[in-house]
């Protein structure tokens, strides 16, 4: 079973996301605007009681913290891909490594970019056209997070909460 982790922000915060991930974000029917705190890895079904109960362990010992969304960027020229920043606060920073240390899968691939993507797969010129429309908003958007969700995919790609973990209050 393919899995992820993720923070799904405040209706508020997809709105406004998905505002333009309609239009410029090919995942956009996939899943929703969200964080992701771990990328998708792999899961033997008779594995997932043991993840989940780790998981667990993680939101007991996290508390809830602020998450700050204070603009437009991109990952360019790595690739042509528009995203929201997230502040990357210490608490933000302690979760997601919580979630790479043994006994979770250790994954490298990337530095840990905070960020909602609002577009992707745009070629060079619309990305430039784009980027400078979206660039010359100010964006400031400020709320508790208190929970954080491990996600399973479908066989159609999309992407589901197989259950949701509540940040400092986990049994």
């Amino acid at each position: 079973m393919k899995c992820g982790i993720a923070i799904f922000p405040s209706k508020k915060i997809q709105d406004f996301a998905n505002s333009y991930r309609k239009r410029y974000d090919s995942h956009y029917a996939l899943i929703p605007p969200h964080i992701t705190l771990k990328y998708a890895f792999d899961v033997e079904e008779d594995k997932l009681n043991e993840l989940v109960q780790q998981l667990r362990n993680v939101a007991r010992e996290t508390e809830p913290f602020t998450l700050r969304v204070t603009k437009f960027s991109s990952f360019y020229p790595v690739n042509n891909v528009i995203y929201l920043k997230v502040e990357k606060t210490e608490p933000l920073i302690k979760l997601h490594e919580k979630l790479h240390r043994p006994p979770f899968v250790e994954q490298t691939n990337y530095a840990f970019v905070p960020h909602i993507t609002i577009a992707r797969d745009l070629s060079n010129d619309e990305y430039s056209d784009v980027f400078g429309r979206f660039n010359m908003q100010s964006v400031h958007f400020e709320e508790q997070v208190d929970r954080f969700h491990l996600l399973y995919q479908l066989d159609n790609g999309s992407w589901s909460a197989y259950e949701t973990f509540h940040l400092g209050k986990e049994r």
